[in-house]
């Protein structure tokens, strides 16, 4: 199995390369990033994974490390952005995807279901970038032939030594036709993007936890708890590159920010599980709802968040949060 960690070969004084015994030592391994192709990015500063290794029966082991600052999923209140983590599941579940059940780089890969739990003791950030290890175990592998067609998978989380949690990633992968027939005229990059909406105005940056305006997801609406979904296709994490519908990651941020907002005083979401119901299309509104539903065993405060676009759900999640410390 490749593997994106680099081992230096030194070199003797006329070139030839050195041959050193055991007892002499190994050279020190050099890491890098895993291409960006292997986890759908086109800014190669967006890529948060470092490598991955087989690791039994159905089992993986990918590492990632986490920036000290991020234009996007920066820590706040020396806290790492629990979202990071959604992000870097998603590289994984997209890696493995094409390294381990060989799909082919061109195919699209649609989530199903994604959520977490967190310890948030273990996000606290450190003097040096983050180091994280996911433990990665497939489940209910579907195959057509040789080629994957959908997985489940269930991650361990390890950050800087520390169990920070678990969580769970369901995804299917299609071939371009089978993606065309599915999205019909929206499988029309160009068109889908022509046909986008204008950007909304943005609500108040601090209502949802955010210091800049561009990164709100959120647009006011005359009722406190539902807001349009606020899609800026030129922003640089949300859009590193042109799709044809509203990503994952946009309404996964939009749940986080609606929780925050139908809350009182900074929170942080320490448990999510979202569910996608289909595809939001960036030609027509779509509508985000909030609503807080008391607390859990711990205490904690339960926010379920809906999105819906022309009347029908495109995604439901719960968003279970303590105060920021």
């Amino acid at each position: 199995m490749a593997s994106a960690t680099l081992t230096s070969h030194p070199r003797t004084r006329d070139g030839d390369d050195a041959s050193r015994s055991a007892d002499e030592g190994r050279s020190p391994a050099l890491t890098t990033t895993v291409p960006r192709e292997y986890v759908h990015r086109t800014a190669v500063s967006e890529v948060f994974l470092t490598d991955w290794r087989h690791d039994g029966a159905d089992s993986w082991v990918v590492n990632a490390q986490w920036p000290r600052a991020h234009s996007f999923y920066g820590p706040v209140n020396g806290l790492h952005d629990p979202v990071m983590l959604v992000e870097t599941m998603r590289q994984a579940g997209i890696l493995l995807s094409h390294v381990a059940h060989c799909v082919p780089l061109d195919h699209p890969i649609i989530w199903q279901q994604v959520g977490y739990h967190l310890d948030p003791e273990a996000l606290r950030a450190a003097e040096a970038p983050a180091e994280v290890q996911l433990h990665v175990t497939d489940h209910n592998l579907v195959r057509r032939g040789k080629r994957l067609v959908s997985a489940r998978q269930v991650f361990r989380i390890v950050c800087d030594g520390a169990e920070l949690g678990t969580a769970m990633l369901d995804f299917s992968c299609h071939s371009p036709a089978v993606y065309r027939r599915l999205r019909g005229e929206y499988s029309d990059l160009a068109l889908a993007n022509a046909r986008r909406l204008p950007l909304p105005d943005a609500v108040a940056p601090q209502l949802v936890g955010r210091e800049r305006a561009r990164d709100v997801v959120l647009s006011p609406t005359d009722d406190a708890d539902r807001w349009q979904l606020r899609v800026d296709t030129s922003h640089p994490v949300l859009f590193d590159h042109p799709v044809d519908h509203t990503p994952g990651m946009l309404m996964i941020e939009a749940a986080r920010q609606a929780a925050q907002a139908a809350t009182d005083g900074g929170t942080l979401p320490v448990t999510m599980e979202c569910s996608f119901e289909r595809y939001a299309e960036l030609d027509t509104p779509s509508w985000v709802r909030a609503h807080t539903t008391g607390r859990d065993e711990d205490g904690r405060e339960q926010v379920e968040v809906g999105i819906e676009q022309r009347g029908v759900p495109v995604l439901a999640a719960r968003v279970t949060s303590v105060p920021t410390p």
